[in-house]
């Protein structure tokens, strides 16, 4: 209602909209300030339209006015008749007692006014005036001033009789048009979860209903147009939330240029009654505002009416139009309103209450502003829902990192509210950097561990390369002694030490990158390759127990993306595990299998051995954490092999042959692209 209603006599507002009298409070200079519902019905007069105006003025009998109020000064009481004008401009008389009241220290404070229709006095029979919903009228207070170019366009179109365009003005007139205020009828019935407050300052077109926008439209340029203040009605059909309501405007009087008052009075056109509906209200807003998701509430409704304007020019690559027109973002930024949160949106930006959360939702997307610009290719596309990681700046100043979605409105929905969710992820992220820390610690441990169980390997790798390198050395000192050195033997045993060199080189590196901490690099990578290069590090270990390698590898093998040292050390460590699988059989029955393929979108690799298999009991267990069923093993090879394949995107298992032995199996995505 007005200014005056948000302080004392707001608190009489509570008892006052359900009492059976118009009540009526005034303050000492004779203004109205409070105007309860019955007095709506009885004088057809909106409090939005009466606040703050002079109760004389009302009045049919200025002199008895002038009287009634003199005596209740001295006397503190006034009792009669009184001759009140109606909006229309009938005299209503009614029964009214008046009151001054006193404030605690005994001064006069205001006037209260009780009053019932004189049905004696009166030809038209006002029944029911105790104030159920249907009997109150619902009020706005409009301000055309934003749409005064569109009223000047549709003014010079009515006087020259050109232009085939005034249904888009209409429509752009509603859209245009502010909401200064409601009553609590008008938010009950249009305004969802909002309420008047989240109302106000917004466009007219948001709020009343599609179908009859077009009358609403020319009876507000009626209004406008008429300079004596007359009203100007229409009977609208039901439209699901009043049956057959009355539609009422007239122009604000002249303290409020550019402002029209609307009433609309009609039963609400719901078999449920008006506790059900405020109860259901109430728990929707209740379960909303205490939900542990901070919630936030959008109106892109004009960023809506840009897309379709877009998508009709035939404009269908609205990303690359964004990087033509950036400032399209920057509008979006600026102009799209958030109209309400919750009390998890309030905690997560560390704000002090909604108000602080309420204006342009630019502030969201200052740490990340390419995503309100994802946010806006999703809606284009029309899609129903987008999500990512994003970073957020709180009011207090704190980055967080949140999880950002997005649920977009239904095409044809009356009103376009947009919702986003945040959900502060900022331990979580810390705590998974955390794990993959330690993940990659506990893999690099078993990667030492399995360099330590090579070791003679390693050695006997090492001492290859050592040995020729010392016997062409030797070799070459040798000719060197003669009277006449051979140059070119001496070249070629040079060449020889040379390559026995960059072999042992080969060699330390490839230890090396095993041994070394290093953070994983995901890159294309053949796993063809990757298969022989693991071979390199065991195949000692296989030769000195006369283990029988068959190796396949597949021609048409995709690509993978993975980190090479990680994918290495899941197959080394699979091989060596075969290797001890089979070493219990004769010499002539040791065998390892090992071949690649291609499954679907997937690069395959598998080993099978010959060995004694493994237990059915183990077989749900055996890539657990510290499962081992071998006396000095830790139980981390075959956990941390199922953790590297994961974190590829793939999968590992295990299973026994049919014939005998076991068959490990990994399967990686194929490589999409790299970026």
């Amino acid at each position: 209602m007005i200014t005056a209603l948000r302080d004392s006599p707001r608190q009489d507002a509570g008892i006052a909209e359900f009492a059976s009298e118009s009540i009526v409070i005034i303050d000492l200079q004779g203004a109205i300030s409070y105007w309860n519902p019955v007095a709506e019905r009885l004088f057809g007069w909106p409090g939005l339209a009466v606040g703050g105006a002079a109760i004389a003025d009302l009045s049919a009998a200025p002199d008895d006015e002038a009287r009634a109020w003199s005596q209740l000064l001295q006397e503190g009481v006034w009792e009669g008749q009184i001759r009140r004008l109606t909006r229309d401009g009938d005299v209503r008389v009614a029964e009214a007692r008046r009151y001054l009241r006193h404030d605690e220290a005994g001064v006069p404070h205001d006037v209260v006014e009780y009053a019932r229709l004189a049905q004696a006095a009166n030809d038209e029979d006002i029944s029911g005036s105790s104030a159920p919903d249907a009997a109150m009228a619902a009020s706005w207070e409009i301000d055309l001033t934003p749409a005064a170019e569109i009223l000047d366009r549709i003014d010079a179109q009515s006087r020259t009789s050109e232009g085939d365009d005034r249904g888009d003005l209409c429509r752009r007139l509603l859209e245009a048009a502010r909401i200064v205020d409601v009553n609590e009828r008008t938010a009950r019935l249009v305004g969802g979860n909002r309420g008047r407050a989240l109302m106000k300052g917004q466009s007219v077109a948001s709020f009343w209903p599609v179908a009859s926008r077009a009358i609403l439209a020319e009876l507000i340029l009626q209004a406008f147009g008429d300079s004596e203040g007359r009203r100007f009605r229409r009977r609208l059909a039901s439209d699901g939330i009043l049956r057959e309501p009355l539609v009422t405007i007239w122009r604000a009087g002249a303290d409020r240029p550019g402002h029209l008052f609307i009433t609309v009075n009609g039963a609400a056109d719901d078999d449920r009654s008006y506790l059900f509906l405020r109860a259901s209200e109430a728990r929707y807003r209740k379960l909303v505002h205490y939900m542990p998701v901070a919630l936030w509430q959008v109106d892109a409704s004009h960023m809506g009416k840009i897309y379709a304007d877009l998508r009709s020019r035939g404009i269908t690559d609205f990303g690359q139009y964004l990087d033509d027109h950036p400032e399209l973002v920057e509008l979006a930024a600026s102009s799209v309103p958030v109209t309400d949160v919750n009390r998890s949106a309030i905690e997560l930006v560390g704000g002090k209450d909604a108000q602080d959360l309420i204006g342009p939702v630019g502030y969201l997307f200052t740490e990340s502003p390419a995503s309100l610009r994802r946010v806006m290719i999703g809606r284009f596309r029309g899609d129903r829902n987008y999500s990512e990681l994003m970073k957020l700046r709180s009011l207090d100043g704190r980055v967080l990192d949140v999880r950002f979605s997005v649920t977009y409105p239904e095409p044809l929905v009356e009103l376009d509210t947009t919702i986003f969710s945040l959900e502060d992820m900022t331990e979580r992220l810390q705590m998974e950097t955390q794990l993959r820390q330690v993940q990659a610690d506990f893999s690099h441990a078993a990667r030492i561990a399995t360099l330590g169980e090579l070791t003679s390997s390693i050695a006997h790798e090492v001492n290859q390369p050592l040995a020729a390198i010392m016997t062409n050395a030797e070799t070459s000192l040798r000719w060197l002694a003669r009277a006449e050195p051979d140059i070119a033997k001496l070249r070629q045993l040079t060449t020889r030490i040379a390559a026995s060199a960059r072999r042992a080189d080969d060699i330390v590196q490839r230890i090396r990158s095993m041994s070394v901490k290093q953070t994983p690099e995901p890159v294309a990578l053949s796993l063809n390759d990757v298969v022989r290069e693991s071979l390199l590090f065991v195949h000692h270990e296989i030769e000195r127990r006369a283990i029988r390698v068959t190796t396949t590898y597949s021609r048409d093998l995709p690509p993978v993306v993975g980190d090479r040292i990680q994918l290495q050390q899941v197959i080394v460590n699979l091989i060596i595990n075969a290797v001890h699988a089979v070493e219990g059989q004769e010499e002539t029955e040791r065998e390892i299998l090992v071949a690649t393929g291609a499954e679907g979108d997937s690069a395959t690799f598998s080993l099978q051995d010959n060995g004694p298999g493994i237990a059915p009991e183990h077989l749900g267990r055996i890539f657990d954490g510290f499962f081992t069923t071998k006396a000095q093993g830790m139980g981390i090879g075959l956990a941390i092999c199922q953790s590297i394949v994961t974190a590829h995107g793939g999968v590992v298992s295990a299973s026994n042959r049919t014939g005998g032995g076991a068959e490990f199996r990994v399967a990686l995505p194929r490589a999409r692209s790299l970026k």
